[in-house]
């Protein structure tokens, strides 16, 4: 038979953590899934990256996995070492569908709630009952006023509706995770995104909003009024502001689950008038004589 070697079918290293691995494998496994890659060899390499992830994923098969070595290498023909060849597989080898022979000559019959891998494809014909245990991932979108206040939100999945807990402030990119809701009892990972907003710019826990302001405001100062996510507050601009700087207000951006808030600042964007009066443009000409 030949050797498999799962860290490289999973891009790992041989020291990779548990969450690397299965970062790996979630990658992987939603790039070769049949559903949706139609390409011819993508139904193997799914399976061949599931059965490394089966290894992988178990401390105890990993570490028996490892005690082979790094000396062999992928495709190397393979012939257990002494003491391996003992093992009982406990009947029908064909029930471990889906696992290659490499895996089967290693674990037996220990491939525990993954023993139905072939059912997957063949649509349930050797009458496996037992769903694989699988993570899986969703996305939600929330308004920022959404993701600002949070609390409750539904999202269908597979033609299920299932409740997200949103807490307060939650950041965009941020992840929620739903325990045993996914396939087989895994886990259903929820990608939260935060649509574009017509007032603020999102930047993690901190807001930008721009303010336009007439240049003999940003040349003289004033004070501006600005609308922040709780009512108006009023903001000291300096004199002499330059187009594209920022006032910061601090605690007026998006609530933290520490109870603190990010910062909000306010960009001015300085607005020249393209129309100019005959007295106001004598007026510019004379300030630009005495500047």
């Amino acid at each position: 038979m030949q050797y498999k070697d799962y860290y490289k079918i999973l891009g790992v290293s041989r020291d990779a953590k548990t969450d690397e691995i299965r970062k790996a494998y979630r990658k992987l496994a939603k790039q070769y899934h049949p559903d949706i890659n139609k390409e011819a060899g993508a139904e193997e390499k799914y399976k061949e990256i599931n059965e490394a992830y089966e290894v992988l994923k178990d401390p105890d098969k990993r570490q028996k996995y490892d005690t082979l070595g790094s000396n062999w290498q992928t495709g190397q023909d393979f012939t257990p070492p002494p003491g391996w060849q003992h093992v009982e597989f406990g009947g029908n080898m064909g029930g471990m569908g889906g696992f290659s022979d490499f895996f089967q000559t290693l674990f037996g019959n220990q491939g525990g709630g993954f023993g139905n891998f072939e059912d997957i494809f063949s649509g349930g014909s050797r009458g496996y009952h037992h769903p694989v245990k699988r993570d899986s991932e969703a996305n939600l979108t929330l308004t920022l006023e959404e993701a600002v206040k949070g609390g409750k939100y539904s999202l269908k999945i597979g033609g299920r509706t299932l409740t997200v807990n949103m807490p307060k402030g939650i950041t965009d990119g941020s992840q929620i995770k739903l325990p045993g809701k996914s396939e087989g009892g895994g886990d259903i990972y929820v990608n939260i995104h935060i649509a574009p907003d017509k007032n603020f710019e999102v930047n993690g826990h901190d807001l930008t909003r721009e303010i336009k302001v007439p240049v003999y405001d940003a040349v003289l100062g004033k004070d501006l009024e600005v609308a922040t996510l709780d009512g108006q507050v009023t903001v000291k601009m300096p004199p002499g502001i330059q187009d594209g700087q920022k006032l910061r207000l601090r605690g007026k951006g998006m609530p933290k689950r520490d109870g603190t808030n990010g910062d909000l600042f306010v960009r001015v964007k300085i607005e020249i008038p393209r129309h100019l009066s005959a007295k106001q443009k004598e007026l510019w000409q004379e300030l630009s004589r005495i500047s």
